[in-house]
Parts: C-alpha cells; sequence; structure tokens
C-alpha cells in the first residue's frame, strides 16, 4: 500500500482538500456516508469534522507525511499547522501531528477512517 502510486496520490490530494477551506472537497474523498472518528469517539460526518477545524483554523495547512501499509489498512500520517483565528479564537498556532487510518472501498473512497493525534498536546497548545 505504501508503495502504490496512486493511493499515494490519493493521499497527497486528500491533505490538499484539507488546506483548500471546503469541506466538501474533503468529503468527496469518502464513500456516500463515509465518517471519521477521532481518537476513539463516535463516528462523524466528515464534513462536520472538516467545517469545524477549517472555521477554527482559517489558515490550516495539512501535511501529507507517509502513507504506511499496516494489517487492517493503509494509515494515513498527516501534520497539522494553523493559527486558531476562528470567531472563538485566541489566536494561538498549533502543531500537531497524527494519521487516519483508512477502510478503502472497491471505488477507492474512504468507507470510514479513524484519526489519531495527542489530544493533550493539541490542548495545551490551543490553550497557549
Amino acid at each position: 500500500m505504501d508503495d502504490d502510486p496512486e493511493l499515494m496520490k490519493f493521499a497527497q490530494r486528500y491533505a490538499e482538500a484539507w488546506c483548500s477551506q471546503d469541506p466538501e472537497k474533503v468529503a468527496a474523498f469518502y464513500a456516500r456516508g463515509g465518517s471519521i472518528s477521532v481518537n476513539g469517539g463516535p463516528l462523524i460526518p466528515i464534513a462536520e469534522v472538516g467545517r469545524g477545524f477549517m472555521r477554527d483554523f482559517p489558515d490550516m495547512v495539512v501535511t501529507f507525511d507517509k502513507l504506511v501499509n499496516t494489517p487492517t489498512g493503509p494509515e494515513f500520517h498527516w501534520t497539522f499547522t494553523g493559527t486558531n483565528t476562528g470567531p472563538s479564537g485566541n489566536g494561538n498556532r498549533v502543531r500537531i501531528s497524527g494519521y487516519e487510518l483508512w477502510k478503502i472501498n472497491n471505488d477507492v473512497l474512504i468507507a470510514e477512517s479513524k484519526g489519531h493525534f495527542d489530544a493533550a498536546d493539541y490542548e495545551r497548545q490551543l490553550r497557549g
């Protein structure tokens, strides 16, 4: 998987979609009804997650770090940077890394994603 050129391109385009400030561009990488859970939380529609981050971090950048093949599916590793200047923002800069464990369907779309990052570090940076 980590040497699959098409999946590598998919992952790069997915990261670029996160930088677009358009949650529907992110949602286009998901199968109909596709969702994400973050740090073991409930499954949430991806456009809702994207909308929240894009609102809170209008300058957000998501970089594609690597794609790792695991027995349970590909892991999309990323780094997020942004400044919390959204409607209730405090102006703090955040930089976190994490990954999403993907289940890819036959149409090469994400059927389900399980996102993971250090929430305590994120909250610490957010609070300043």
